[in-house]
């Protein structure tokens, strides 16, 4: 059994978080302009949908390897800091798919994202073209912090939501999402357990930097072999 990680380690690896997500946030500044080469491959086709306050790039390390594994991968510039409704941001993605006619889809969202993908499994997907969700720190349950921040973008994420029930109550979808989320989260203090989903927790303190993290990725990318339901 392990040892509980000290208040030191734990306000330590916190404050790497902010670094990272801050640091993400100025690279899509200074470039933001998405590799052709991700979109090539001829294995199962990929959708990153970044979580809110999140620009594509939060999700580039993972898309760069699944990339080389041959998978397709397909980035939404056009959600900009992800700040629209669950919905919309559903709609638009939906969109994208429908557009380019892609099929047996795999959707990998973080935090927010997870959501977003499970709303289009549930609503928006009516072609089916969406075979899979490969969530990572996603608030299935809302967060327990989200009423101490007093801003609209974070107010869906308030356990006990409309939406958020919505989603819950469909428990069916559920066997064809993975939830893979860290032993400790500060924005989702309350776990990302999905009932009835595949669930994987690591032992890993943040809820950022955790999409660089090698695990996280392995993670993923055993997520997505051939043959897993």
């Amino acid at each position: 059994m392990r040892e509980p990680r000290s208040f030191r380690d734990l306000a330590w690896q916190t404050g790497l978080d902010y670094v990272y997500a801050t640091s993400a946030r100025v690279g899509n500044l200074l470039n933001g302009s998405i590799p052709d080469a991700l979109a090539e491959g001829t294995r199962t086709p990929v959708l990153l949908i970044p979580g809110v306050y999140e620009p594509w790039r939060f999700l580039l390390p993972i898309g760069r390897r699944l990339s080389a594994l041959g998978h397709p991968v397909h980035m939404l510039p056009q959600l900009g800091y992800n700040l629209a409704p669950i919905p919309d941001t559903a709609a638009t993605a939906q969109r994208y798919l429908d557009e380019h006619g892609l099929e047996h889809v795999a959707i990998v969202g973080h935090s927010k994202g997870g959501l977003v993908g499970k709303h289009m499994m549930t609503v928006d997907d009516v072609a089916q073209r969406i075979d899979r969700l490969v969530a990572i720190a996603s608030p299935f349950s809302g967060s327990t912090r989200a009423k101490y921040v007093p801003v609209r973008p974070i107010r869906p994420f308030i356990p006990g939501n409309e939406l958020l029930s919505t989603l819950a109550a469909n428990l069916e979808i559920n066997s064809r999402i993975t939830s893979i989320y860290p032993e400790t989260d500060q924005v989702i203090p309350n776990g990302s357990f999905l009932e009835g989903a595949a669930n994987v927790t690591l032992p890993l303190v943040g809820h950022f930097r955790i999409l660089s993290n090698p695990a996280v990725v392995d993670a993923v990318v055993f997520a997505l072999r051939p043959g897993v339901e």
